[in-house]
C-alpha cells in the first residue's frame, strides 16, 4: 500500500514537471515567434513590408519625418573614361586624316540628399536620391570639338542590396552643355556631329555603391551619355558615349547603423488604386530639311510647335501608372517646300522655302503611356500613331520619352522629346502640366 501512495505521488510529481516543461516550451516558443515579427531580421534594422523607425522617435503612420534633418547631404567626386560611338566620318577621322574621336574622359561633382533609411519615404522608393551636378569633358580636339562642360539635374535609387554594405544601383542625369566648338559653314565644317553652342546632356548609368565608412562610399559603374540639341539647329547628329565611372561620396549627416537597436514597424500606407488625368501644354521649335529637286537641303528656317496631351492614367501603385493619351500638336514645318526662285541673268537661282497651309500642320494622336514615379520626378514613356492628320510629314508613329518634374502635387513642369518611326528626329516639349483627381497619399513633400 504504501508503495502504492508513493507511486501515485511520484507520478504526480513527474506530471506537474513535464506540465511546467511544456509551459517554459511554449513560452520560449511564444517569444521567438513575437521577437520574428517585431525585431529586425537583419543588421540594418529592417522588416520587410514595413516601415522601421527607432523606438524613441516612433511617428503616427499618418505623419512622414519632417523635422530638420530628414534628408542625408552628399558630396561626390568621379572620373569617367570611356570611348566615343563611331556614328559617322568626322568621329572616324576620314574627314580630316589623323584627327580621329575615340576616346574621351569627364569629370563631375555633385551635390545630393538621400531619404534617410529606415523611414516610409525610403521603403517606398528604395533608397532613393536627387541632387544638381557639373561636369567637364576632354575629347582631346578643342579646336573642332572644344572642351563643354554641363550642368544638370540627377537622380538615383537602389535595384538591389547585395549585401549590408554593397549595393546595385541606377542614376539619370538631364541638364544643359556649353563650351562647344560647333558646325560652321567657313571655319568649322567637319563638325557635322554638333550644330549649336548649347546641347542637351543626357545620361544613365548602373553602378556598384560600397559603403567604406559611415561617412564615406565608393563607386564604379557603366555610363551611357547622349549629346543632342533636339533637332533645333542643324547638323544634330549628336555625339554617342559609352564610359566607365569611379567615384567617392562623403556623407555630411549618414548616422552609424545599429545592428541591436530595436524598431517599431510602420506599416506603409495603402495607395488606392485610382485614375488621374494629365492635362499637358507644350511649345518649342525646330529645323527640317526639305527636298529641292531630287535632293533634300536644310531650310533655314526655325518652325514652331504647339501641342497639348490630355491622359488618363491608371495608378498602380506608389511607383507605376499606365495609360491612354490624346495627343494634339501643329508642327508648323510639316509640308514645308523649297521652289526655284527667280535669279539675275547669269546667277544660279536660290531655293524659296514656303510654308504649307495649317490644314496640312495639324494632327491627332493616341499613345500608350507607361510612367515610372519617384520623388519629384517621373520617367514618361509613350508609343503612338497620328490617326488624324493634314499631310505626309505627319502620317507615322511617334515615341516620346519625357521628364516630368513636381512643382506641386498636381503641378509639373514638362521636358521631352519625340521621335518619328523610332528613328528620324522630331521636336522638343517644353511645358506645364496639370494633374487632376490626384489622391495620392502625401509621403515626401
Amino acid at each position: 500500500m504504501f508503495v502504492k501512495i508513493i507511486r501515485k505521488s511520484h507520478i504526480k510529481e513527474l506530471l506537474a514537471q513535464h506540465s511546467m516543461k511544456n509551459i517554459k516550451k511554449r513560452g520560449i516558443v511564444i517569444s521567438y515567434i513575437l521577437l520574428f515579427f517585431y525585431v529586425p531580421s537583419s543588421a540594418q534594422g529592417t522588416v520587410k513590408d514595413s516601415i522601421c523607425e527607432p523606438t524613441d522617435s516612433v511617428k503616427p503612420p499618418a505623419y512622414y519625418p519632417s523635422e530638420k534633418h530628414s534628408f542625408i547631404h552628399q558630396i561626390s567626386a568621379e572620373i569617367r573614361p570611356g570611348a566615343v560611338f563611331q556614328t559617322n566620318d568626322f568621329l572616324r577621322g576620314y574627314t580630316e586624316p589623323g584627327k580621329e574621336h575615340r576616346y574621351f574622359y569627364s569629370l563631375h561633382f555633385k551635390y545630393a540628399i538621400q531619404f534617410k533609411p529606415h523611414t516610409l519615404v525610403d521603403r517606398i522608393f528604395e533608397g532613393t536620391y536627387q541632387g544638381i551636378g557639373f561636369n567637364y569633358y576632354n575629347f582631346g580636339d578643342k579646336r573642332q570639338l572644344g572642351n563643354p562642360m554641363s550642368v544638370y539635374l540627377f537622380q538615383g535609387a537602389r535595384i538591389a542590396q547585395l549585401n549590408p554594405r554593397l549595393s546595385f544601383n541606377y542614376e539619370w542625369n538631364l541638364g544643359l552643355s556649353w563650351g562647344w566648338k560647333h558646325y560652321d559653314y567657313d571655319t568649322n565644317p567637319n563638325n557635322v556631329v554638333i550644330g549649336s553652342k548649347l546641347n542637351a546632356y543626357i545620361n544613365a548609368a548602373f553602378y556598384l555603391k560600397w559603403r567604406v565608412s559611415r561617412e564615406f562610399d565608393l563607386i564604379t559603374g557603366v555610363d551611357l551619355t547622349h549629346f543632342s540639341n533636339g533637332n533645333t539647329e542643324i547638323p544634330n547628329a549628336g555625339l554617342n558615349l559609352i564610359n566607365f565611372k569611379y567615384g567617392i561620396i562623403y556623407n555630411f549627416n549618414r548616422e552609424e547603423d545599429k545592428p541591436k537597436q530595436t524598431y517599431t514597424p510602420l506599416v506603409i500606407p495603402d495607395l488606392k488604386s485610382h485614375i488621374t488625368y494629365d492635362f499637358l501644354l507644350f511649345g518649342s521649335w525646330r529645323r527640317k530639311g526639305v527636298m529641292f529637286g531630287d535632293k533634300k537641303i536644310a531650310s533655314p528656317c526655325k518652325y514652331n510647335v504647339w501641342g497639348f496631351n490630355f491622359a488618363p492614367m491608371y495608378n498602380l501603385c506608389y511607383r507605376f501608372r499606365t495609360g491612354i493619351s490624346i495627343d494634339g500638336v501643329c508642327d508648323t514645318s510639316s509640308g514645308a517646300t523649297a521652289e526655284d526662285g527667280i535669279a539675275a541673268l547669269g546667277e544660279d537661282s536660290k531655293p524659296q522655302f514656303r510654308h504649307s497651309s495649317i490644314a496640312n500642320q495639324l494632327a491627332l494622336g493616341v499613345s500608350g503611356r507607361a510612367e515610372y514615379v519617384m520623388p519629384y520626378f517621373a520617367i514618361n514613356l509613350g508609343i503612338g500613331v497620328n490617326v488624324l492628320h493634314g499631310g505626309s510629314d505627319l502620317k507615322s508613329v511617334y515615341e516620346v520619352l519625357a521628364l516630368k518634374t513636381e512643382v506641386t502635387k498636381n503641378l509639373y513642369l514638362h521636358v521631352g522629346y519625340t521621335l518619328q518611326n523610332f528613328h528620324s528626329p522630331n521636336f522638343l516639349m517644353f511645358g506645364i502640366g496639370f494633374r487632376f483627381n490626384n489622391s495620392t497619399t502625401k509621403i515626401y513633400r
